[in-house]
């Protein structure tokens, strides 16, 4: 895959670039191994200081990142200020707490007595420099999640985005340079995914993140595991929404829609399979299809429009593979399931609502990346956890209901990250994030997120 920005809202090339070569990767990897050991030694305050400044600058650029990356990958250019805005309050919010999230910990006094040391400390400790591999679809905050944490904690990163949003990933190597970062503390690395191997089995880097598909993560997690590295892996979704009869039904179906196309429905943690109570399927059924119909499609740089293109030509072809199978197999369109008659131009899709989903249909075991939701109709909760967990993924999972007797229920058993009750899924600095099954282990954001890259030392001191 060319290393291009191609607007997807016309399928015009933009801009390429060359990949770099194996002497510029070789110094850029001498360059980061040798900024760690600078980086690793800044008190917390001075590293706060470098972080809240390139929030500063972010919210400075936030309406000229967003044209990049609406450009880029085609987002609806409201979302993409949003995004730009959520960067800026994570890397906030690391720069203030990451000191206590990380502070030494004193194992009770006890347990230290019966170890037989006079005291003992656990410390985290940095591990080095971490090759980041990023997706297209949320080029900024993708990014920003990993490496806020990342070099609060004392790492430094090495970024290999996605080849589609080069201007982007060149932009977040300015912005840490322009805050003051040291040489080398972040650098992006405009490769192929062929460069990948060699740089993660490269001994100055210590570990490895990856957000993107489940083939991806699988060879990096090879490659890691033969190499004895560590790595944290945020894969696909197919979140289950759970209706049940006692849910106050029009917040669930204006959530349920938001949920559905958010960046043009191409969200690991888009909700993406609805399973609704009998009770109010057909209820359920008739708000959202209307609802979904109404949406705007169209220029993602018009503020009006609520749906913009699929990132790639690739993207849509598998969409309308996967339409084109369920309703081949007995699904029905309640609205969509085509491409746009009036846009001639760019990889757009209609919103789209597929019923009368069954186990034979592809898109029963498959992720859904683009504005398609799939609706089943069950009896119960029992049906409802059985349909929610019959799915390879785990990410995150919704569930509309007021029968606490339920929230405990599906607390319990739905086999997900997250269980997000009468809301939408959305991930947040203060929470962890990440999910089960194929899509991926460990977690990013919250102090669970900035502690995957830190070595866990303990400190053990015998009577002087």
């Amino acid at each position: 895959m060319p290393i291009a920005t191609v607007n997807p809202a016309t399928g015009e090339t933009l801009k390429t670039f060359e990949a770099l070569g194996p002497e510029e990767i070789e110094r850029r990897l001498a360059l980061a191994r040798s900024a760690f050991e600078h980086h690793r030694t800044l008190p917390f305050k001075d590293r706060a200081a470098l972080l809240n400044r390139a929030a500063d600058l972010l919210e400075e650029d936030q309406q000229d990142i967003a044209r990049v990356m609406t450009t880029e990958m085609g987002k609806p250019i409201g979302a993409a200020r949003a995004e730009a805005a959520k960067c800026v309050k994570a890397m906030r919010w690391y720069a203030d707490r990451a000191e206590k999230l990380l502070a030494d910990e004193q194992p009770p006094a006890g347990d230290v007595e019966d170890s037989g040391a006079a005291r003992a400390t656990v410390r985290y400790r940095p591990l080095g420099v971490v090759l980041a591999v990023m997706p297209w679809n949320f080029p900024l905050w993708q990014v920003v999640r990993f490496a806020a944490p990342a070099l609060m904690a004392g790492n430094v990163g090495l970024l290999k985005h996605a080849s589609n949003v080069p201007q982007t990933a060149l932009y977040l190597e300015d912005l840490f340079s322009r805050a003051g970062y040291p040489q080398g503390c972040f650098q992006t690395l405009l490769v192929g995914s062929g460069a990948v191997e060699s740089v993660l089995r490269d001994p100055r880097v210590a570990a490895a993140t990856l957000t993107g598909s489940e083939g991806a993560g699988r060879a990096v997690a090879t490659v890691a595991g033969d190499e004895i590295k560590k790595t944290v892996l945020e894969l696909g979704g197919s979140d289950a929404y759970v209706v049940m009869p006692s849910a106050d039904l029009e917040r669930a179906v204006g959530t349920a829609v938001k949920a559905r196309v958010q960046n043009n429905g191409q969200s690991c943690i888009a909700a993406k399979r609805f399973i609704v109570h009998t009770d109010v399927y057909d209820d359920f059924c008739d708000r959202f299809s209307a609802a979904m119909k109404q949406l705007t499609v169209g220029d993602p740089m018009d503020e009006a429009t609520d749906v913009g293109p699929l990132a790639s030509e690739q993207g849509r072809q598998d969409l309308e593979e996967l339409v084109d199978d369920a309703v081949h197999r007995g699904a029905t369109a309640r609205c969509g399931g085509r491409r746009p008659s009036n846009l001639d131009r760019g990889w757009y899709y209609e919103p789209t609502v597929l019923t009368g989903i069954s186990e034979e249909m592809r898109i029963h075991h498959e992720e859904t990346f683009g504005p398609v939701a799939a609706v089943y109709r069950v009896s119960g909760a029992d049906e409802a956890v059985a349909v929610a967990n019959d799915s390879p993924f785990g990410l995150s999972s919704n569930a509309w209901t007021r029968d606490e007797a339920e929230v405990d229920r599906f607390a319990r058993d739905l086999e997900a990250g997250g269980v997000f009750f009468n809301g939408m899924t959305a991930s947040h600095p203060a929470l962890p994030f990440g999910g089960v099954k194929r899509s991926g282990y460990g977690r990013e954001l919250s102090g669970h997120g900035i502690r995957e890259f830190c070595n866990v030392t303990t400190l053990w001191h015998g009577a002087q």
